[in-house]
């Protein structure tokens, strides 16, 4: 995991810079010549260091999230090309002049959050930011961070970049939305005319765009793909949730297994699952602490009397007698997804029964009209 912010000076005047930043920014550290020194650096998070700066960038780079350098921009760019590696793993690079008159945004503006990081130091240092990123620029939707805020996942960046292109282009741009959060767009204006937003494929003629973005929890038919992802990407929200009820000792393995077929099965994405939901019974049952956690996904308990609250199609008095509750997987979901109602109701495979519920928000369109 990689460390927040780091400061970085090389100056007299940087140094003052960098010293304000840190009483200002969170979890950051500081880094600047031993000769500019001011005898409390042993008790705060601040490392001397000597000889040239780009020595200790490569470290810089494996480490933080995010790196500020009081430098001239030209240097910085020579400095940090030979480290460079993808957009997708390199840290946000925020230039500060040595007055502090501008903050600049220089690498991974979005995915790396050099943007946002930009304009929080010019906040600090009372500076002009400086983001020259088309889609921020222009106010527009950013390919690459459409639905980050509410844990969105990409499905593939190939197309990345001409889809992009397409949107800051003002060509013909259609959001193909099934499912997930609809309030993405907070800019103080009007969607741009030249992007067209839809719930279902069946709005969306193929012939009537040139790039889609597409965000769905299901997995897409063949010429749904055809149609719709030879210039798009795909977004995956996180708005299914999973009731599992299992015998006790179940093997992690099993439940994976039961899951990940059964996703399959409902044409569901496994990368659109939001979290697991079960009795408290469960709660520190191994297995299924395992799943959670291979997945990145929270567990959500519920007492007896919570599922009991739940109407249930078929309420079982067998789990009754070993629960408390006349079912687990059913009402778990339904409680932690907010649901009316089930896209699965239940599930019964082996030592492990699965409930599939999604979780509701209101129509896309709805919401921009």
């Amino acid at each position: 995991m990689k460390r927040p912010i780091a400061i970085v000076a090389i100056t007299k005047h940087g140094v003052q810079l960098a010293r304000r930043l840190l009483e200002q920014l969170d979890q950051a550290d500081v880094y600047y010549m031993d000769k500019f020194a001011h005898g409390d650096e042993a008790t705060r998070p601040i490392t001397l260091f000597q000889g040239s700066v780009k020595l200790i960038l490569p470290d810089l780079f494996r480490r933080y999230g995010g790196i500020v350098l009081l430098i001239s921009l030209g240097a910085v760019v020579r400095m940090i090309a030979p480290i460079l590696k993808d957009k997708k793993t390199d840290p946000a690079v925020v230039v500060v002049d040595d007055s502090g008159q501008f903050a600049i945004s220089v690498l991974s503006g979005h995915l790396g959050g050099a943007n946002e990081l930009t304009k929080q130091v010019a906040a600090c240092l009372g500076a002009t930011p400086v983001v020259t990123t088309a889609s921020d620029v222009q106010q527009t939707i950013a390919v690459d961070l459409f639905g980050r805020s509410f844990g969105w996942e990409i499905e593939s960046f190939a197309k990345a970049t001409p889809v992009s292109a397409a949107v800051v282009n003002e060509e013909r741009v259609v959001v193909v939305q099934e499912s997930g959060e609809p309030d993405w767009w907070t800019y103080d204006r009007p969607l741009p005319k030249h992007i067209r937003v839809v719930d279902s494929f069946t709005e969306a003629d193929p012939g009537s765009f040139d790039a889609a973005l597409v965000v769905t929890h299901r997995l897409l038919t063949e010429r749904e793909e055809q149609d719709y992802l030879h210039n798009g990407v795909l977004y995956r929200p996180k708005v299914l949730v999973l009731g599992i009820g299992c015998n006790k000792g179940t093997s992690p393995e099993e439940i994976e297994h039961v899951i990940v077929h059964t996703l399959n099965e409902q044409r569901c994405s496994i990368k659109s699952v939001r979290n697991v939901a079960t009795i408290d019974l469960k709660k520190e049952e191994p297995g299924l602490l395992a799943v959670c956690q291979k997945y990145g996904w929270s567990l959500d308990t519920y007492a007896p009397a919570e599922l009991n609250a739940v109407s249930l199609p078929e309420p079982s008095p067998t789990v009754y007698r070993y629960t408390g509750a006349y079912g687990v997987s059913e009402p778990a979901a339904l409680l932690s997804a907010g649901a009316a109602d089930w896209l699965l109701p239940k599930k019964k495979a082996g030592n492990v029964t699965i409930s599939i519920a999604q979780v509701p928000f209101p129509s896309v369109k709805e919401v921009m009209t």
